[in-house]
């Protein structure tokens, strides 16, 4: 059973030396950050209802303080690409949400997947 958050974001450069100038200070580049979503009903399984909405980060500063925690540099902007799951743990997500619809305020699985991933969720069948 394997789900992951994607995430991209935009590194802002900072030189340790205060003698380098870096321009522009933000790096081209897009960053893709996976993190490992815990089990359905285990500690920290409800980041989606905590941090998402509709998609998207329900709060940008704390995205951006999220994913510089992850990669350990100043980050710019983060974004939201989406949940990558596996039919095992995309079921098990389901029935977990299903158990507790009232923790989400909703009155079915999909209004939840909806309220707080959007169209966000990509099933996969890797092994």
């Amino acid at each position: 059973m394997e789900g992951r958050y994607v995430f991209r974001a935009e590194l802002r450069l900072e030189a340790d030396e205060p003698s380098v100038s870096i321009e522009p200070s933000t790096a081209d580049s897009t960053v893709t950050v996976r993190r490992d979503a815990p089990e359905p009903g285990t500690e920290g399984w409800l980041f989606f209802r905590d941090t998402l909405w509709r998609g998207e980060l329900g709060d940008d500063e704390y995205g951006r303080r999220l994913a510089e925690e992850w990669l350990g540099e100043p980050v710019e902007s983060v974004s939201f690409r989406e949940l990558q799951v596996d039919e095992a743990y995309f079921a098990a997500l389901k029935d977990a949400i299903a158990d507790d619809l009232e923790a989400f305020n909703a009155e079915s699985v999909d209004e939840v997947l909806s309220k707080y991933l959007g169209s966000s969720i990509r099933v996969t069948d890797e092994k």
